[in-house]
């Protein structure tokens, strides 16, 4: 599970600086925002603790970052089946001479360009919509022309049919999630009943231990007409870079830090030829038990957010250092989940009776691909199997340095305009940054690692189907709402006061209920599982108080807002709602968690809407964020790597193009 910013925070973050397509090395006045289009901007990020590491640590890392981008083209072609025809040709445009840069059209679509790099593919990241080319078409096909370069007829469809595979992901209720959706995890004429029934009949060896059906493999049709799964390995489909991801995985077994992350790469290695998933579980288990290293990474096939079926996991990486000061600080939540636990408000039936193997570090990222890049988590809790968390353990991280990036380049328009009054306004500035990362923190550490699910209930997948992935986020969040503004925070030393809570109270409800809408377009309703996940928790809480006045809708001066009256109260309700739906996910209730979902995480409130979209425009911001990564730059003596140094882009554009040039393999 991960957590991606919250509108909370990104309503901080205004424009800085326009690009500057240069490198630089290291300087004291770093520039953290390096361009700006549509409603993208683009940040860079530091490594504080690079300098901290042996030679033969940053060597390490370095292999498995070039791991890591070998995969790239995994995540493009998974996104949609047209993707890498689509890019090639991009790159191709823009990175020929003979283009002539200067003119409007080709300005049109470089934006467009860059949009679908951001995206890992032509359909919105968050949104899940395929963007209008908003470029000139009559150009397009005479630059093509002019290159010698061809477009199939159903790619040359993708991008100009407004109507052809709109949709990367469709969960709306009542359509057909598969054939409602774009995403290239299923072949384009399975059913999801043909889905259902092909994973129902999958049988355990150890029911109590079930592998991740479906984690590593496309659902596809044969000749004849059956079904089988095109799995994902060395020898199978994207065979050319998984062999580039295992070549880079030895060379880092080589150089790990102790045996016990030896032998977990061992395991991956492993995974990746075979693709067998009992092999990923085996990986998991010795990954997710060693702690004590510096350098630490994810690599896999890991989060199901892209699948409309909840069973496919996006290929992403994240390679990460520890930040020791920082952990250090923070461990404390690690250390007491056992009490977190013990307390939360949910049915004693449904709590563990004991939470093992914990971990919880604060992490400078050193370099991210796939799933985590362009668009970055600010915190990440694996692994997802719940019978491996229960025996195993899990590893929570905050991403330190991304989280850092972010208030570097913050500003206070939307907080400025959005907040109720210039009490609300001070406390978020005082408290804003404090109550976010510990909100992540709880919501990592304490929340994905909570709860049980009932004897001979399926797994989340498989009972909640579609709705899973939001009513996980949402019981995580809930779990940290409930103890952010608990005693025991000041007790253990990681508030003063409750002041950080009430800002983060403050900062959820106005992000759930108005905030973060500016993320979809009118007439659109609420797809993603995060922003689904925010607004049911908001919505839910809102409704439920309103005859005690808990949060109190105002309109002043024809501007809404949402104050919250009585925080105590309100953290009454989120307990409430966490004890529902830690229920629903241990009972596999699947018709009570649609409703919820449904009801108050989906629906869009067409006035709320347009205000947020009209007063947010005049402050021009980009309603998302990412990032380019530092470059890893090997340094070579007798034709071994000894030692690698760091240099810091400052151009989206550029990065992306060496990357195409360096890392395609598909």
């Amino acid at each position: 599970m991960k957590t991606i910013i919250s509108m909370g925070s990104l309503a901080l973050i205004i424009s800085l600086n326009s690009c500057n397509h240069k490198e630089e090395m290291k300087t004291d006045d770093f520039q953290w925002q390096i361009d700006r289009f549509e409603d993208v901007k683009i940040l860079r990020y530091k490594i504080p603790s690079w300098e901290n590491l042996t030679a033969k640590q940053r060597v390490f890392a370095y292999h498995l970052n070039e791991a890591g981008l070998s995969g790239r083209d995994i995540m493009w072609d998974c996104n949609y089946r047209h993707n890498l025809e689509i890019r090639k040709i991009l790159e191709s445009i823009i990175s020929n001479n003979e283009i002539n840069h200067s003119t409007q059209e080709y300005k049109d679509f470089e934006v467009y360009a860059k949009r679908v790099f951001f995206a890992n593919g032509i359909h919105h990241h968050y949104s899940n919509m395929k963007f209008e080319p908003k470029f000139d078409k009559t150009w397009f096909l005479a630059s093509l022309k002019s290159l010698n370069l061809e477009l199939s007829e159903e790619a040359h469809r993708a991008i100009f049919d407004s109507e052809f595979d709109v949709k990367k992901v469709n969960r709306a209720d009542g359509v057909d999630l598969l054939l409602g959706s774009a995403v290239n995890f299923y072949a384009p004429d399975i059913t999801q009943l043909e889905a259902e029934k092909f994973y129902s009949s999958k049988k355990d060896i150890d029911p109590e231990r079930p592998v991740s059906h479906g984690l590593n493999s496309r659902l596809s049709r044969d000749d004849n007409g059956a079904i089988y799964e095109d799995v994902f390995s060395a020898s199978g489909r994207y065979g050319n870079s998984i062999q580039q991801i295992i070549k880079h995985l030895e060379k880092a077994r080589n150089t790990a830090e102790n045996d016990s992350q030896s032998k977990a790469l061992d395991l991956l290695i492993q995974y990746y030829r075979t693709g067998d998933l009992s092999i990923w579980d085996q990986y998991n288990i010795e990954w997710v038990s060693n702690t004590e290293g510096d350098v630490d990474y994810i690599n896999g096939f890991v989060e199901v957010y892209n699948d409309p079926m909840g069973y496919r996991g996006s290929y992403e990486t994240i390679v990460q250092i520890k930040d020791f000061y920082a952990s250090e600080r923070m461990a404390v939540v690690a250390d007491n989940v056992q009490w977190f636990e013990d307390n939360s408000p949910i049915n004693k039936n449904h709590k563990k009776d004991s939470v093992v193997g914990v971990s919880y570090k604060i992490v400078q990222v050193a370099g991210e691909a796939g799933d985590s890049s362009p668009s970055t988590p600010i915190g990440v809790n694996l692994p997802n199997a719940n019978w491996i968390r229960a025996e195993h353990g899990s590893k929570s991280v905050s991403l330190g340095n991304i989280e850092d990036a972010y208030q570097q380049s913050s500003g206070k328009g939307m907080a400025n305009e959005f907040s109720f009054s210039k009490m609300h306004r001070e406390r978020a500035e005082k408290y804003g940054e404090l109550g976010s990362k510990m909100h992540t923190a709880l919501h990592e550490v304490v929340g994905h690692a909570s709860g049980i699910i009932n004897p001979g209930v399926g797994t989340p997948k498989e009972t909640l189907k579609n709705y899973s992935s939001t009513l996980e986020e949402a019981r995580a969040d809930l779990v940290a709402l409930y103890f952010i503004l608990d005693d025991k925070m000041q007790e253990l030393g990681l508030m003063k006061n409750k002041e950080a809570g009430y800002a983060e109270y403050d900062s959820y409800i106005s992000n759930g209920m108005m905030l973060q809408l500016r993320r979809i377009l009118p007439g659109e309703n609420i797809e993603e599982d995060h922003m689904r996940n925010r607004q049911l928790v908001a919505s839910w809480a809102f409704e439920k108080g309103k005859e005690e006045n808990v949060v109190e809708l105002k309109n002043i001066d024809n501007k809404t807002y949402f104050v919250i009256n009585n925080y105590d109260k309100l953290r009454e309700y989120f307990g409430e709602l966490l004890n529902e739906i830690q229920r629903i996910k241990s009972e596999g209730d699947y018709e009570s968690g649609r409703v919820l979902v449904e009801n108050y995480g989906v629906k869009v409130d067409p006035k709320i809407h347009e205000e947020v979209l009209r007063r947010s425009k005049p402050l021009n911001l980009a309603a998302y964020s990412g990032f380019v990564n530092p470059k890893m730059i090997p340094i070579v003596n007798n034709d071994s790597i000894v030692d690698v140094d760091i240099a810091y882009p400052k151009d989206f554009l550029g990065q992306i193009l060496d990357y195409g040039k360096d890392y395609s393999f598909e």
